[in-house]
């Protein structure tokens, strides 16, 4: 599958992109620096060119840390985006601060674990209840105007207001939402406005943490530092018609020789307006398969089939995006 524009930018990204959350240890088990270096290059050579991390994805930076070390050799090949405005307090609980102050020191020291000169896009990661958006807005468009970063995005916003506020302060070049076939809210605003405003929609959540990869058995047994078994979806009935949704799919998958998982990140790439989907990888095989899926169009037969199974299933219970 060709690469695709980020907005109106220069940037030119992978359909599916690597995500870089669970490589920082935090709620991932069985996390190994030399493993996940692994996967990183993996990534490239399966065609990956497009990785998304955050100040915050590891409790001392080791999500970009790990980025640099392993992909600073081929710069020049991929498109790196990361995130300002939340980190670790001592308490290792998270801290918003979309202050001016902090989002320019947060560009600061995340170049310097990067070990790069530019941050390819840059994210605000979620809005900051003490701080007025149009602010966090200024001081990111003055970053883009000292050339530490290429262009702005925003993550975790979910009022028009917000977008509106913030675009009229500094252009946004990429939305950062969940979607996945079960969690479609997006759909009903904030996909038309981005598409309406040139804005690339990123998404995260591509496989709901993994479960639509269909590799969670029914009688799963949860390691305790397994940090999604609090989510409502892992959890009784909710777990079962979920489960019953996926044996729907997988002859669709099975008659086209690919994986559930491929079949999800499928979905969501071929979707109306949607850009990329970040993959989460801990290993090399595991970003392999996701990567697959940027070969594989749907037919309108597949499409028909999914939706129908989608409609049986149902809504699944709101859950926290963060």
């Amino acid at each position: 599958m060709t690469k695709r524009q980020l907005g109106q930018s220069d940037l030119w990204v992978s359909p599916v992109a690597m995500g870089c959350w669970p490589i920082a240890g935090i709620t991932s088990i069985n996390v190994t620096e030399k493993e996940s270096q692994a996967t990183l290059e993996a990534a490239v050579d399966a065609g990956i060119n497009f990785f998304d991390t955050a100040y915050s994805y590891g409790y001392d930076g080791e999500s970009e840390r790990l980025i640099g070390r392993a992909l600073g050799h081929r710069r020049d090949e991929v498109v790196i985006a990361t995130k300002c405005g939340q980190r670790w307090g001592p308490d290792r609980q998270r801290v918003r601060d979309g202050s001016p102050e902090r989002i320019h020191q947060d560009c600061d020291e995340s170049l310097r674990r990067l070990g790069t000169d530019r941050i390819d896009l840059y994210y605000l990661h979620a809005p900051d209840p003490d701080v007025p958006i149009e602010d966090s807005a200024g001081a990111l468009r003055e970053l883009l105007e000292a050339g530490k970063i290429r262009a702005v995005g925003v993550s975790n916003f979910h009022r028009i207001e917000q977008y509106e506020a913030f675009h009229a302060v500094c252009p946004i070049t990429a939305n950062q939402p969940h979607y996945n076939m079960l969690q479609r809210e997006i759909e009903e605003d904030r996909l038309p406005w981005c598409r309406d405003h040139d804005v690339s929609v990123c998404v995260y959540w591509p496989l709901m943490k993994g479960f639509l990869a269909g590799k969670l058995s029914r009688d799963h047994q949860w390691d305790p530092k397994d940090g999604r078994q609090k989510y409502p979806i892992f959890q009784g009935e909710e777990w079962t018609k979920t489960h019953d949704f996926l044996d729907r799919l997988r002859p669709i998958a099975a008659r086209a020789g690919h994986t559930l998982a491929q079949l999800a990140v499928a979905w969501v790439i071929q979707r109306p307006g949607i850009t990329a989907a970040l993959c989460g990888a801990k290993r090399p095989d595991q970003i392999r398969e996701t990567a697959a899926a940027m070969d594989w169009q749907l037919s309108p037969h597949d499409l028909a089939e999914i939706d129908a199974a989608i409609a049986e299933r149902g809504p699944i219970p709101s859950q926290p995006a963060l």
